[in-house]
């Protein structure tokens, strides 16, 4: 188990040393991932980005993921669990259209007009503080995909057995702990306490004073 999100960095950073040496690109999955996302991207000395996803939860049972959307128009759906929740094309709909505000909103408070890190011929590392469902990391690693990433890596701290079949858009999954018994991301997490917006737009300022040699 580990202490926290610090904790859990530490311990992927640990497994990707060896792409210090590429051109990478670290993207966090705002809001849990950043704060491991940034230790990382600190770790290997590469830039630190968002991509912004938001799950498509059930009606009635929002925490399961019937599918996720993200940035640039991408979409992923279950078509599977759609049909066994027995969701109308209209419910569907309207989830899908209150996310898209959703995201819209988010993209415009987190980038705050900047434009995305170029991702063209580099490498993407996806980073989230776990993976549950699949259905925002794949939805993620099609964005990077779609920006021109040479080669997409998702790397967490705690995933699933079959997390790779989940995420078929990444080239390469790095998970530190895979155990036997999962129910939740936070079962991995002595405190697994809500990261704030505020403690997202700090981390992604410090990483850009941080390159540009402000800090």
């Amino acid at each position: 188990m580990f202490r926290d999100r610090a904790d859990a960095a530490a311990a992927l950073l640990e497994r990707l040393e060896a792409f210090r040496d590429e051109d990478v690109v670290v993207l966090g999955l705002p809001r849990g991932g950043v704060p491991v996302a940034a230790a990382v991207a600190e770790g290997l000395d590469a830039p630190l980005d968002v991509i912004v996803v938001r799950k498509l939860g059930i009606p009635g049972q929002s925490e399961v993921a019937m599918g996720a959307i993200g940035e640039g128009g991408v979409r992923v759906v279950d078509d599977g669990l759609v049909r066994r929740a027995r969701v109308s094309d209209r419910r569907f709909a309207d989830v899908e259209r209150e996310e898209q505000r959703t995201l819209d909103r988010r993209v415009a408070q987190l980038r705050g007009g900047r434009e995305p890190e170029p991702l063209a011929g580099r490498t993407a590392l996806v980073v989230d503080d776990g993976l549950a469902t699949g259905a925002t990391a794949e939805a993620a690693c099609e964005v990077a995909r779609a920006r021109g990433a040479r080669r997409v890596v998702l790397a967490v701290p705690v995933a699933p057995k079959d997390a790779a079949s989940r995420v078929p858009s990444a080239d390469a999954l790095v998970a530190v702990e895979v155990p036997d018994w999962f129910m939740a991301v936070g079962q991995a997490y002595a405190d697994f306490r809500q990261t704030t917006d505020e403690e997202v737009l700090a981390l992604l300022e410090a990483a850009r004073a941080r390159r540009s040699g402000l800090a």
